[in-house]
């Protein structure tokens, strides 16, 4: 199994764009799904320097309704013409952080592309979308002063909207989050059983204070599961530094440009 980042928040190469944003290319089981399209057409320039074809992708999947996951569709779909779209319903609300509109792309709400969920997909040769929006939280979820519309008020949000993406291949069984805002510890907990062996994705700690006890619960948390982590994106650098010397090996991060592989 290969995870490209086509884009994220940082690159150590001078011909990538890197943004606050995430987008992830998965090759797995004779299959490339995009997961997430970041929040500009930089995915497009990055994967050409990458050598990647994205017309091979033949699925997309969207983790929640926030633009710095969505705004990158459109251009995907200029260059794309077939891949769907697969979103959580509720994933086209108006979101918000204060006053600042942070939906998706206005152009995606109705496409015909974009196919709205209210439960589990399998997609097929071990490409699994998996929601969790109705169960209990083991930690209380931090809406992070983000509101959602639902059409009578604007409240803080809950994020039923989020789904995440499990990937079986061989002995591998990766969950993939965009930015984990249910949790990543209740991630953890609702897939207990589940055999995950790795965790990909932004874990949502970047405007944490350092010396925020959460941070330290959250990698006493991670290490609880035999599971190798992977984060990225929204989890912050200084954040990310911290869990590094809580988590050791058990630990990596994937910035623009970077391919992890996993063989199991």
């Amino acid at each position: 199994m290969r995870i490209t980042a086509l884009a994220e928040n940082t690159t150590s190469r001078d011909d990538l764009v890197a943004e606050h944003g995430l987008s992830l290319l998965i090759e797995a089981n004779g299959r490339t799904v995009l997961f997430d399209a970041g929040r500009s057409d930089a995915l497009i320039g990055n994967a050409r320097a990458l050598g990647i074809d994205l017309t091979l992708v033949d699925t997309a999947v969207l983790s929640h309704g926030h633009h710095d996951h969505s705004d990158g569709f459109p251009a995907f779909m200029d260059i794309n013409d077939h891949a769907t779209i697969y979103a959580h319903r509720g994933c086209d609300l108006p979101h918000f952080h204060s006053e600042k509109y942070i939906g998706i792309d206005h152009s995606l709400i109705g496409d015909p592309r974009l196919q709205l969920l209210d439960s589990d997909l399998d997609l097929g040769d071990g490409f699994e979308i998996v929601t969790y929006a109705d169960d209990e939280p083991l930690v209380p979820i931090d809406s992070d002063n983000l509101e959602e519309d639902d059409g009578e008020r604007r409240h803080l949000e809950l994020f039923t909207h989020e789904q995440c993406l499990i990937v079986e291949e061989g002995a591998a069984r990766v969950l993939i989050s965009g930015c984990s805002h249910r949790g990543i510890a209740n991630y953890m907990h609702w897939t207990r059983g589940l055999g995950i062996t790795h965790v990909v994705g932004g874990f949502h700690l970047m405007r944490l204070p350092l010396e925020s006890e959460r941070i330290a619960a959250t990698a006493d948390a991670l290490l609880a599961h035999p599971v190798h982590y992977t984060t990225c994106h929204c989890t912050g650098t200084s954040q990310y530094k911290l869990l590094k010397k809580l988590m050791g090996d058990r630990l990596g991060y994937l910035s623009t440009g970077e391919t992890l592989e996993i063989v199991e």
